[in-house]
């Protein structure tokens, strides 16, 4: 698991840093740089869970705070050092930002479904994961579509 969003936070990085670059390059164009603060802010939302998602089972097998907290720096340090490298490279590597956030969907998406999932059910608690996923993709959805 602390792979699998290790690698998914490197597309992140690099869809926020390229969405700035982008927006950086067109002066005159505010829409695009709001279009990239909450692309920030709402990958920044989704990070908090994926941080738990990596700490928390490191914590329960070791009993160690600095353990689950060193692991879970680890997993998303990856993602501003991407978001560096994607302001720089953002007309370079423009094209290839839908695969990279596709790339990114698919390892979280596999994380989800194969760890979360049955956690989630397995205690009887399945109606807090269910409306944790509606508010969240709710969340999602008007930061998407927030037209400036």
């Amino acid at each position: 698991m602390f792979l699998a969003v290790t690698i998914h936070n490197v597309p992140e990085g690099l869809s926020v840093g390229i969405a700035f670059g982008v927006a950086l390059s067109q002066a005159n164009n505010h829409t695009l740089l709001i279009g990239a603060l909450l692309l920030a802010i709402g990958i920044g939302i989704q990070n908090i869970p994926e941080g738990a998602v990596v700490s928390l089972p490191v914590r329960a097998e070791s009993g160690s705070n600095k353990k689950a907290f060193l692991f879970g720096m680890l997993s998303g340090i990856v993602e501003p050092i991407a978001g560096v490298a994607g302001l720089f490279l953002a007309m370079q590597i423009q094209g290839i930002m839908p695969w990279a956030l596709a790339f990114a969907a698919g390892c979280m998406i596999y994380v989800v479904v194969e760890e979360m999932i049955p956690e989630m059910t397995s205690e009887g608690h399945d109606h807090y994961g269910v409306w944790a996923f509606i508010i969240g993709f709710v969340i999602m959805m008007v930061l998407d579509c927030i037209e400036f």
